[in-house]
């Protein structure tokens, strides 16, 4: 049985990210938490931003690196993450503001099965 993906992504979001590609290279996602956009997904360019201790890889989506930090992903363990994406601008320093758009997580808890099947998280 294959392992269940704790992040998924959606063809919208897909398109957006092979613009970003085209634009930056390697990409790399991160959802720190805290206010305001701070709990919204950001997306850098690889190794933009560092990642540490207090990171945890959650998956990759769309070939990106998907970490979330430790305290975040306390609330957000039990449920399966979908990056999406939505007109308007955010207040942050993720590379798609400039096109007036803003990635964004829909989440829905794990079912019984699936959450004795997730994927490991890696520190």
């Amino acid at each position: 049985m294959a392992r269940v993906p704790r992040v998924l992504v959606t063809e919208e979001a897909k398109q957006v990210i092979d613009r970003l590609r085209e634009e930056h290279g390697e990409l790399m996602f991160h959802q720190s938490g805290g206010c305001c956009d701070g709990s919204s997904p950001m997306c850098y360019r690889k190794g933009q931003f560092r990642t540490g201790t207090s990171d945890l890889l959650l998956g990759e989506i769309h070939g990106c690196e998907f970490y979330m930090s430790r305290s975040q992903f306390e609330y957000w363990q039990h449920t399966q993450l979908t990056v999406d994406i939505t007109e308007g601008r955010g207040a942050s320093f993720s590379l798609e503001i400039p096109l007036g758009l803003r990635f964004l997580i829909r989440s829905r808890p794990f079912t019984k099965e699936e959450a004795e099947n997730l994927e490991p998280v890696e520190a």
